[in-house]
């Protein structure tokens, strides 16, 4: 292993048609990297059509930490995954950055200060959501409140403490190797399933809520449907192979979808079945109004919408996935624990 004086840090970021933001990415990555360490970015890519991969060859010329790697199998779980074997070999450090993120100066230092004061296995960071449109502000304000994530601490949350899941940025990489990596069956959710492998393995995650990075909603409302139905979908999956990782905020979005859709059936019969349906919609209006007045915008309106549609997406992916998708449960000798020096990778 490597000393403290020497340590290594491999920084992951997986891109696919990332021309407009790649670059200040990396950028903003590379000031104020932590004193006394080795740090290697690499942009994996998962086959960008729109000048991504030759504008990060471009960069290359110009910075001597950054690399390239081709990642065949598209997704970012294999991006992190493909980066950590191939290059991870001596990496103390293993962080995971978005392309299409905003990262303050001093990220990889702070996550290093973070992991070293707590002593944490891996540091997650919350994500404060902001917009350029008006549907993209009303997503993100109501995405960092209660009815839009449901108290989620990694969602605009203040408070730092030990979690149960977070958005991933840094880990230490034996507790990412021992716990096997991402599984890369997984397109959505992996994170939260490679946060139970790693609490079952004795692993801390420390949410630090002092490291926070921006994140851009989508676009439009077809996009935030298909990525929302995608959240659910791979929810699914992760709370069958991890039986007892449900919390009630997630399970109450199906449960909620089941009851408002029989509200509306029963209410042919009798027209006080629409009580729960009414109740939802007040509660949107009223999400709504209080958005926009405190955030002094009309689109503040459309947040109730928007937080309608991510209910009602979310929970129809996890009931989709529970139909369709099979699942079977994971177990703890499923893993062995690898010798850190080699870094061999742990059976799934």
């Amino acid at each position: 292993m490597s000393t403290e004086a020497s340590r290594s840090i491999l920084v992951v970021i997986p891109t696919l048609n990332e021309v407009r933001a790649i670059e200040h990415v990396v950028t903003a990555l590379s000031h104020d990297l932590p004193q006394n360490t080795q740090v290697q970015f690499v942009v994996a890519d998962g086959g960008s059509t729109d000048g991504t991969v030759e504008l990060v060859q471009r960069m290359m010329t110009t910075q001597p930490l950054l690399r390239f790697m081709p990642n065949p199998k598209r997704i970012q779980s294999a991006a992190v995954n493909l980066a950590a074997k191939s290059l991870g070999r001596d990496a103390d450090i293993l962080v995971r950055c978005d392309a299409h993120a905003d990262y303050p100066t001093g990220f990889i230092r702070m996550l290093v200060e973070s992991l070293d004061s707590t002593g944490a296995d891996a540091v997650v960071v919350p994500m404060d959501s902001r917009g350029q449109t008006c549907f993209q502000k009303a997503v993100a304000w109501v995405s960092d409140s209660r009815v839009g994530s449901g108290g989620s601490a990694h969602r605009g949350g203040t408070r730092s403490g030990y979690v149960d899941h977070g958005h991933h940025a840094a880990f230490r990489m034996a507790s990412f190797v021992r716990a096997g990596g991402y599984d890369e069956t997984f397109t959505h959710n992996e994170d939260a399933e490679l946060d139970c492998r790693q609490r079952a393995l004795g692993s801390k995650l420390y949410l630090d809520a002092d490291i926070r990075l921006g994140y851009e909603p989508r676009a439009t409302p077809g996009r935030l449907a298909r990525q929302y139905f995608s959240y659910g979908k791979g929810r699914s999956r992760t709370v069958r192979r991890h039986p007892g990782s449900m919390r009630l905020r997630q399970l109450a979005l199906p449960v909620h979808l089941i009851v408002l859709v029989a509200s509306l059936l029963l209410s042919l019969w009798s027209p006080l079945f629409l009580a729960w349906p009414l109740l939802y919609l007040t509660t949107l209006g009223l999400t709504s109004v209080s958005i926009a007045v405190k955030k002094r915008s009309v689109c503040g309106l459309l947040a109730g919408g928007a937080a309608s549609l991510m209910h009602i997406c979310w929970a129809a992916g996890f009931l989709s996935g529970l139909a369709f998708v099979r699942e079977t449960p994971w177990l703890v000798g499923a893993v062995t624990t690898p010798p850190v020096p080699g870094r061999e990778w742990a059976e799934r």
